[in-house]
């Protein structure tokens, strides 16, 4: 018999297909906010027009821009984008980026709570172990237009990296989820093809790992199986034709989808769990922490749910083939990186992997138990 918990999450809506600057002001004026604090893709700002829409469509509504979020969300990145925010008084954060900016922007909804204004002072709201200290909850909320498709908009958790430790820490609370996600895909066309493709791979092994959870229930498989089925029929079209918006919409509503199961309560495993490590450590951008480690972790769990990763193969269009095979194919299909040493991370990097990777909320709960590090050193050799 199923035993569980299905949380709903913060988020009011989740609005698609409208331009995301005329959809940004229908949010403000929802919500009765009136100073928007931008925190934005460099890159979309200084050489695109697309945050100048924005901008401007949100007139005097704009108080401030924040454009110089590095990968894997530094806590120095927070701090300043925070003193920003905090500076201009604003009532709203809009994010208009990837997942490191994204993450950053519920980080900043924490810091401005609750007075932290150091790198240091992060420790005091940081989660250890995956348990959120008492903190303040936050005041001024986000709205997120995500440019890929990680999907860390859908979340309440956001990972920052300490720079000095080198460790991508947990950063929660249920009102850092945004209010609202806009989903617009003719701003996805200015994002890298390798960073999209990279991503949505992150996204379909949301789906794979919920899929494969020894804590999986019917709620988060129904969107699991859906959404893996759509990123696995969109990703290839993006790749043959990068202006096909309708691809990207069914990338987008994918990736919407692949995080059903984390938002209701399935944990992810140790595919999460290394890349966590591989990010912090190594900075290998998270949907190439994916690409790399999700078909050698299915491959050491098949002994532990052969019958649930039946399913990721049936959904991928190829029922009775195995899981691992049909994942390694269609990332190379993608022109994807598929090993390690394709993203220069050799064996003399594996005991410190590992290591590190037991630290991590998700190592614990792999379906196939992980009692040592010794096993998270057979997943990477696999995956060598």
């Amino acid at each position: 018999m199923y035993k569980g918990r299905v949380v709903f999450g913060a988020m009011d809506e989740v609005v698609f297909g409208t331009a995301a600057a005329e959809a940004v002001v229908a949010q403000m004026n929802r919500l009765g906010t009136t100073r928007a604090f931008l925190m934005v893709s460099g890159t979309l700002n200084r050489e695109t027009d697309e945050i100048e829409k924005i901008r401007t469509a949100l007139g005097p509504r704009c108080v401030g821009t924040f454009d110089a979020m590095r990968p894997h969300t530094p806590r120095e990145g927070v701090i300043a984008a925070s003193e920003q925010a905090r500076a201009a008084n604003a009532d709203l954060i809009v994010t208009v980026g990837g997942g490191s900016i994204t993450d950053g922007a519920k980080a900043v909804q924490i810091c401005l709570a609750n007075d932290v204004r150091s790198v240091e002072d992060i420790d005091r709201v940081r989660a250890h172990k995956g348990v959120a200290p008492p903190i303040n909850p936050p005041v001024v909320r986000q709205v997120s237009v995500p440019t890929t498709i990680a999907g860390g908009e859908f979340s309440a958790i956001a990972g920052v990296t300490n720079g000095r430790t080198k460790v991508k820490e947990m950063l929660r609370h249920d009102l850092v989820m945004p209010r609202a996600a806009i989903l617009d895909p003719a701003l996805t066309v200015h994002t890298p093809e390798w960073l999209f493709l990279s991503t949505g791979i992150r996204a379909v092994d949301h789906c794979v790992e919920g899929l494969c959870s020894r804590e999986a229930h019917p709620y988060a498989d129904a969107q699991a199986i859906k959404g893996l089925s759509m990123l696995a029929e969109g990703l290839p079209r993006v790749k043959a034709d990068a202006r096909d918006l309708d691809a990207r919409m069914d990338c987008q509503l994918g990736t919407w989808l692949s995080m059903g199961p984390l938002s209701s309560g399935v944990p992810m495993g140790a595919s999460h769990g290394i890349g966590y490590v591989l990010g912090a450590v190594y900075d290998v951008p998270h949907g190439y922490t994916s690409c790399v480690m999700l078909p050698s972790v299915l491959r050491w769990n098949k002994s532990a749910n052969a019958g649930r990763q039946a399913l990721v193969a049936a959904a991928m269009g190829q029922p009775g083939k195995d899981a691992g095979d049909v994942l390694e194919s269609f990332i190379r299909g993608l022109g994807m990186p598929c090993s390690l040493q394709d993203v220069r991370i050799g064996p003399e990097h594996f005991d410190r992997i590992a290591e590190q990777a037991m630290g991590t909320p998700w190592i614990p709960r792999n379906p196939r138990k992980i009692d040592s590090p010794a096993q998270v050193r057979e997943i990477l050799l696999l995956a060598a």
